[in-house]
């Protein structure tokens, strides 16, 4: 790997695939990202819901999703390796992301060593202790068996009510975020620590931070679909931005809570 690409990026939740009044640029915007990450990055992961809706279909791509997934294909053809978590959005990632955009797919957790330190990635759904239904509905919506009898809907029946269900959750959790979440999302950070992890990163929230615990790090990649978040990490060191319509990024200052 060239030293130049000293520098791994993690992005998520873009909900590509929804109107947002107000952020009609936002898939030029992540064309913009992709375009200044291409000489120095060395990784790009994507931790869940960069789609708002995804299941594959075996000869139907949405058109609405050409773009950007012709910028992650030229990204891979520059020579950053791409991997792809799975969200509670985008579950149904299949072989086209693999075989020909050529990106890593991951349909659950990964665990990972960059610039030395041991990472643990997951989008995040699931984890509040509230969330036992999800957690059993989220099992039958990853089930294979479960996906094949969905796609034998035509996909001008399946793509519009899948649209439909996603909408609806999306409405419904953005109203759940308050500081006590916010917190068990920290602590069930605290908990993988104790796995000799020294950074655990999540999504979903939409709540982007960097959090400190002594020499051991929780960050939460936010979100791209308001706030243009994404997460970098260089030398070990990882710093939240916000990227600008001038192109340029915002750090977001990090937070140190000192641990018991």
């Amino acid at each position: 790997m060239s030293d130049s690409r000293n520098t791994a990026y993690f992005i998520s939740d873009a909900h590509f695939g929804i109107s947002l009044p107000g952020f009609e640029n936002r898939d030029k915007r992540f064309c913009e990202f992709v375009d200044s990450i291409k000489e120095n990055a060395s990784h790009l992961f994507i931790l869940g819901d960069l789609f708002d809706f995804w299941i594959e279909y075996k000869h139907a791509i949405r058109p609405d999703y050409f773009l950007i997934l012709y910028q992650l294909r030229k990204l891979v053809e520059s020579g950053v390796k791409v991997h792809y978590l799975a969200g509670n959005h985008d579950f149904a990632l299949g072989s086209f992301l693999n075989n020909t955009v050529e990106i890593s797919i991951c349909s659950s957790t990964l665990d990972l060593t960059i610039q030395g330190k041991r990472i643990f990635l997951f989008h995040g759904d699931g984890i509040l202790k509230r969330d036992v239904g999800y957690r059993i509905l989220k099992k039958m919506l990853r089930n294979r068996i479960n996906q094949k009898l969905y796609k034998m809907l035509h996909p001008g029946l399946g793509i519009p009510f899948g649209i439909f269900c996603s909408g609806s959750s999306r409405k419904h959790s953005s109203r759940l975020l308050t500081p006590e979440l916010v917190k068990e999302y920290r602590q069930a950070a605290v908990k993988k620590f104790g796995s000799g992890y020294d950074v655990v990163m999540f999504g979903h929230t939409h709540h982007g931070e960097v959090v400190r615990f002594g020499d051991k790090i929780y960050c939460n990649t936010g979100a791209w679909l308001k706030h243009y978040n994404y997460v970098s990490m260089k030398d070990g060191e990882l710093t939240l931005w916000e990227f600008s319509q001038d192109k340029s990024s915002k750090a977001v200052d990090p937070i140190d809570i000192k641990q018991g």
